[in-house]
């Protein structure tokens, strides 16, 4: 490595780790309130009901990811990895200046867009470019990805405590004001020291790059695009979408979502021109992207079910706000993430080090724990007494721990597993399993509504019997499919 290091790594990571943390200050604290402001209806909030707030919540946390995959794209054709960043800061940035100031619908909805947009040019690239900081892989790509993540929840943290405080303490859109002066700092940290540590990394197109290739189109990618628009046009004449409610507006993108990243893979495993080793990755990462949306799907309640729970049903200790209980999830992140991070490296050393879809199965086995947690919390509420605030902090525990098995793994094995030509778009998909994760967690919150209280611990023990189940299937996956990693921990 010939760059200066600084701990052990290049400071282009930590150039990276300082502009992900500001755009994740803008991100989190922002999403702590949001579904707050959706259904608030006395202190200037939108006032809408459970099922739409939770429908245009998890409509806008999918955008923010789904975006990522036309952002990977445009980056690996068009602009390179570090315009993308330098243009989604600046989209994101704008977008909280115009949700700063209160306006009509329309208008808001307008603010969530450029968020969103913003977010899925600066996401997949900046984790593209840690990747290629660390050409020689291992474990101490790994431990790099650990201390990028423990970046993204400071981020994190510091967002959910002041936008979360600024939103319901003073008003609404001071805190929404508060994320943009955040992304202002990323893009002022990125704008001055990019260029210095980071060199030419991420500066040409990756398909660009490959001159020497003649790029051309399968015949049949042609085939497959054909069957997703006849299989949409089907779907869409037969009843099976829904366009005249939010709900049923996330519910239709959801299963378009789905379609698409089945005809993506697809298309990469028999179109794509890929040796039998890529083919057999690009396998591995099929599972590991349904693995993570469900894992996802779950955790993601945090923003809505949970913070819900957390609003009415929950001991708030001094009167805190609500939303601060998500900043558990941060700090248990910069608590444990460097703990396990080590533990990693400590096992592969000693050549003990678990396969990443045994790593992927604790993940979920350890979410599940916790929703069992929240059904207790759930049938303690149920008579009337607020539940216990350790009822969260616990769940948000266990929930931490799955996503230090889960998610800066398996952000670590799209870099190694992904062709290289296809390393951006690949880490967009990584994104859009959160994106359909966090969809799937707006509509699950939809089920709080304040008359259908009793059905809370049954919600909470299905997410617990899912967890059982996928992990368990993950689990034996696992032994079959060690040989297709070709080599590749």
């Amino acid at each position: 490595m010939t760059e200066k290091t600084l701990f052990g790594h290049p400071k282009g990571l930590f150039v990276l780790f300082f502009t992900e943390m500001w755009e994740r200050f803008s991100y989190y604290g922002m999403r702590a309130i949001l579904l707050l402001f959706l259904l608030d209806k006395t202190n200037g909030g939108m006032g809408l009901n459970e099922g739409e707030g939770g429908a245009i919540y998890g409509l806008y946390t999918f955008s923010v990811y789904l975006l990522s995959l036309p952002g990977g794209w445009l980056a690996d054709n068009v602009l390179g990895q570090r315009k993308a960043i330098w243009y989604g800061g600046i989209a994101i940035m704008l977008g909280h200046i115009v949700l700063a100031f209160p306006a009509g619908e329309a208008v808001f909805f307008a603010g969530l867009a450029l968020v969103a947009i913003g977010t899925g040019l600066l996401k997949p690239n900046i984790s593209s470019i840690v990747s290629e900081l660390y050409p020689e892989g291992g474990a101490i790509r790994d431990a790099a990805f650990s201390i990028f993540y423990m970046g993204i929840n400071l981020g994190s943290f510091l967002g959910i405590t002041i936008v979360g405080y600024l939103g319901q303490k003073v008003g609404w859109h001071y805190g929404f004001g508060a994320a943009a002066v955040a992304m202002f700092l990323g893009l002022l940290v990125y704008r001055i020291f990019a260029q210095p540590y980071l060199k030419e990394k991420g500066m040409a197109p990756k398909l660009a790059e490959e001159t020497k290739e003649v790029q051309k189109t399968n015949p049949l990618s042609w085939i497959l695009i054909a069957v997703l628009l006849v299989f949409i046009v089907v779907l869409q004449f037969n009843g099976t979408f829904t366009w005249n409610s939010k709900s049923g507006v996330a519910t239709s993108m959801g299963l378009i979502a789905v379609a698409v990243v089945i005809i993506y893979f697809a298309n990469l495993l028999f179109a794509s021109n890929l040796s039998k080793i890529e083919m057999k990755r690009i396998v591995i990462l099929f599972i590991l992207f349904w693995g993570a949306v469900l894992f996802w799907a779950g955790f993601e309640q945090q923003g809505s079910s949970l913070q819900i729970f957390a609003d009415r049903y929950s001991e708030l200790p001094f009167g805190m706000p609500s939303s601060w209980f998500q900043n558990f999830n941060p700090f248990y992140i910069l608590v444990f993430a460097p703990v396990l991070g080590g533990v990693w490296v400590f096992l592969e050393k000693k050549k003990l080090n678990p396969p990443l879809l045994v790593k992927f199965a604790i993940g979920l086995f350890l979410l599940g724990f916790g929703y069992y947690l929240m059904v207790w919390g759930a049938k303690v509420a149920l008579t009337g007494v607020k539940a216990s605030a350790f009822v969260l902090i616990f769940t948000y525990l266990f929930h931490t721990l799955g996503e230090l098995c889960l998610s800066p793994v398996g952000l670590s094995a799209y870099t190694k597993l992904a062709p290289k030509k296809y390393l951006s778009q690949l880490m967009g998909i990584w994104f859009v399993a959160a994106a359909l994760g966090n969809l799937f967690a707006g509509l699950f919150a939809g089920g709080f509504d304040e008359e259908n209280v009793q059905q809370m611990p049954q919600m909470f023990m299905s997410i617990v019997w899912f967890c059982i189940v996928v992990g368990g299937i993950i689990l034996i996956l696992q032994r079959p499919l060690k040989d297709w990693m070709g080599g590749i921990k």
